[in-house]
């Protein structure tokens, strides 16, 4: 995929590229760098892909800096990489054309909250457990939570997701109006803090999730929820992954208000057992979240034990205390570091899909199957309330044959999901690692609809180019 792009776009001269980057260091001091050390930070760490790094990188703090920046850009033909937290999986911060990294580490002003409107206004630096922290005593929280403390624009970008999806919705639902440099310079604003609008076209939905492919968010809106009266957290083992998601199915179909619903197979229970040190049984669990009044979390907990139990599960065992619910949110949130635990010298290579739920159950025992067929050593853990899961093949990156056989697998993988009703990415996005896939998902005609969005509003393809579509 990576050579595909680079036959389709080309660095820009080396003239233009260093009066781009005279002008930036001229400009910015020292918040403007081109130390390797900067430069490879600033380039995919948590990705089996190569790094690509940067030619330089520089932290604006406002709006009008970001315009500045990607202006000069524009006038030289220079790419522009935006950059939040680093925690995404498929690429989207490699530079494999060069050019400049504009950070957004130091954009993070909370501007506004409005608890009576349940919203707030944010830079794109903030991170979810910053904002989370600045609400607490307003009785308000921001509940899309994908596991990383990623940065709200990061977020934005990937249109992220996470544990309380099922509940609460992804990006798409959490965002309600965007600040956005376009690659022109010109500065846009979609959206807005009314509830709706049927005021054009949704520019907010179509850059959340373009992956700073059309522009970079420089501030966001996001709608925010008030903080549950009380909490109940629990885990449920077992007899076998397709129980699992059975229960979960059910759950979902009776209307029960989840809150989040997590599965792990036994592979990835062994780990957090040994990372975290849970004691857990070690076959497949569910682990669970109630919102609600302490007589609703109650019910929903009693309730969810007897589904469980009529597909062979249980006991439920549920915690109301913050520190037992933490704990145990910790685990799962630490899984990935916990599957790389199981193998040392080897490196997890997280990739997502997302079916219909009815299809859960088929499409993880597959997937299962898969693993054993070819040898991997694969933990899996989802996002199971609204269909994701993520596999986590174990890799020496190293070896070759590893490599091309995990390739092969996520292949596999994809394909399944798609035959199955679903998509190849729930949440990770498409970044550089699956472009491949995109035609066969969507058809040729819609991504020439993307090509034809990215040549109008990036006629140069200089934001984060060699990402979703080569124009």
């Amino acid at each position: 995929m990576q050579a595909v792009a680079t036959a389709r776009a080309a660095k820009p001269p080396a003239d233009a590229l260093d009066a781009v980057l005279a002008s930036l260091s001229a400009r910015f001091g020292d918040r403007f760098t081109t130390s390797a050390a900067a430069r490879e930070q600033h380039s995919s760490t948590l990705t089996w892909l190569d790094r690509q790094p940067p030619d330089a990188v520089v932290f604006p703090e406002t709006t009008e800096e970001v315009s500045e920046i990607v202006r000069l850009c524009a006038l030289h033909g220079a790419p522009v990489i935006p950059f939040g937290a680093g925690s995404s999986f498929e690429g989207h911060v490699n530079a494999p054309f060069g050019g400049v990294c504009v950070s957004t580490e130091q954009m993070t002003d909370i501007v506004a909250v409005n608890v009576e409107d349940l919203d707030a206004i944010v830079q794109p630096g903030v991170t979810r457990k910053a904002l989370n922290a600045h609400l607490r005593d307003t009785g308000l929280f921001f509940p899309i939570d994908p596991g990383a403390d990623a940065s709200i624009g990061g977020m934005v970008a990937t249109r992220a997701s996470g544990t309380n999806a099922v509940r609460y919705g992804t990006m798409k639902d959490a965002v309600l109006g965007l600040t956005v440099v376009l690659a022109s310079g010109e500065i846009a604003r979609t959206g807005g803090r009314a509830r709706k609008s049927s005021a054009g076209y949704d520019l907010t939905r179509l850059i959340a999730g373009s992956e700073g492919t059309l522009g970079i968010v420089t501030e966001v809106t996001l709608r925010l929820h008030g903080q549950p009266e009380a909490v109940a957290a629990g885990i449920c083992a077992f007899p076998s992954v397709r129980a699992a998601c059975e229960a979960t199915i059910a759950a979902i179909q009776s209307g029960l208000p989840v809150a989040r619903i997590e599965l792990l197979d036994a592979a990835q229970v062994a780990a957090c057992n040994a990372y975290s040190k849970l004691s857990l049984r070690e076959v497949p669990t569910l682990f669970v979240e109630f919102h609600g009044s302490d007589a609703s979390v109650r019910e929903q907990s009693e309730r969810f034990g007897e589904i469980a139990a009529d597909v062979g599960g249980g006991p439920f065992d549920w915690a109301t205390r913050a520190e037992d619910r933490s704990r145990l949110w910790q685990a799962r949130h630490d899984a990935m570091w916990a599957a790389g635990a199981l193998r040392p010298g080897a490196k997890p290579v997280p990739t997502d899909v997302c079916v219909p739920i009815s299809r859960l159950a088929d499409c993880v025992e597959e997937t299962l199957a898969d693993i054993a067929d070819s040898g991997l050593q694969a933990p899996i853990v989802g996002h199971v309330g609204d269909g994701n899961f993520h596999c986590l093949p174990l890799v020496r990156t190293d070896d070759p044959a590893e490599v091309a056989a995990c390739r092969r697998f996520v292949g596999r993988l994809v394909e399944r999901a798609l035959r199955l009703g679903g998509t190849t990415t729930g949440e990770h996005g498409v970044g550089q690692a699956k472009m491949a896939y995109l035609e066969a998902e969507h058809g040729a005609a819609a991504v020439e609809a993307m090509r034809a969005i990215k040549r109008a509003l990036d006629p140069q393809n200089i934001m984060n180019p060699g990402k979703i579509v080569i124009p």
